[in-house]
């Protein structure tokens, strides 16, 4: 058996682009008014299992994401970084889904891939910042978990040596597969596409995208399995629809409040201590800090 690796990823919007139209009324994310980019600790974590591959003979290192249909970009730009090949978790019966809902619906992707060496997530994702998928799903796997993961220290077909990066410090942990990692946004960063796997992977698509393509490349398809990319519905990971979803959801928003900042006061300082004092004065005792 070889040694397979699960990387979660996600397409998230872009939080630096973030306007009045962002959310809608009933809470959740409005993606459409936002450009969608993968998500950055996602990348951390593509990495960290990239170079367990390095070390490890015959791994294979497998992208699943949850998401629309154009979700299925995540899993190419992992192809052209490393990555071998991806799954794409899809139906609409998924929107609106918190923490809890998309943990159940991964954890049941994951079991289809079963068996498998190790579980990777970025530590939490830009559009909600709760850090519960990846723990959440290891929790439902019944498998245990490494979070915070800073360094790759030493991998063997047995066990993992990793740094961790926590609050005040660092940990160095040793555990045995299978085994969930989160990976924190501090590892090493994602290595850049390769122009050789960006021309093998360019034309991957799943059915949905081949169904609306102008141009007919079904004959590649045929000829080179590895440009399929898996779509899994809901029907096909056999989940319950009433723990999808909204329904599915305990997390609930009762109110969206848009903020702006505006720049109204401004104030020429020189460089003397006195009036760097001043002003320092002043803004305690306008309780803008301290």
């Amino acid at each position: 058996m070889s040694f397979k690796i699960i990387v979660l990823a996600k397409q998230v919007p872009d939080t630096r682009n973030v306007g009045k139209d962002a959310m809608k009324a009933d809470g959740t994310v409005n993606r459409a008014a936002l450009p969608a980019i993968y998500n950055p600790e996602d990348l951390n974590a593509l990495e960290f299992a990239l170079r367990v591959k390095d070390r490890i003979k015959n791994s294979e290192v497998i992208v699943l994401t949850m998401g629309p249909f154009r979700a299925a970009e995540i899993i190419r730009e992992s192809m052209y970084r490393g990555a071998d090949k991806g799954y794409l978790i899809t139906d609409r019966k998924f929107a609106g889904s918190d923490t809890l809902a998309t943990s159940y619906a991964i954890s049941l992707a994951v079991k289809k891939l079963a068996p498998f060496h190790l579980l990777i997530a970025g530590r939490q994702a830009i559009d909600g910042d709760t850090a519960q998928v990846g723990p959440q799903t290891a929790e439902k796997l019944g498998i245990p978990q490494v979070t915070y993961a800073e360094e790759l220290i030493a991998v063997d077909e047995k066990s993992i040596t990793i740094k961790r990066r926590l609050e005040r410090g660092v940990e160095t942990v040793k555990a045995p597969f299978p085994l969930a990692i989160t990976v924190h946004g501090s590892a090493p960063d994602c290595r850049p596409r390769m122009a050789k796997r960006l021309m093998t992977f360019k034309h991957a698509r799943t059915l949905t995208e081949l169904q609306n393509e102008t141009k007919d490349y079904t004959h590649l398809y045929n000829e080179r399995p590895y440009l399929n990319i898996d779509e899994w519905t809901v029907e096909d990971i056999q989940a319950d629809v009433e723990l999808l979803g909204l329904s599915g959801s305990p997390t609930k928003v009762k109110t969206i409040e848009n903020v702006v900042f505006q720049s109204k006061d401004s104030k020429a300082l020189g460089t003397s201590d006195e009036e760097l004092n001043g002003l320092i004065k002043e803004l305690l005792e306008g309780h803008i800090i301290g």
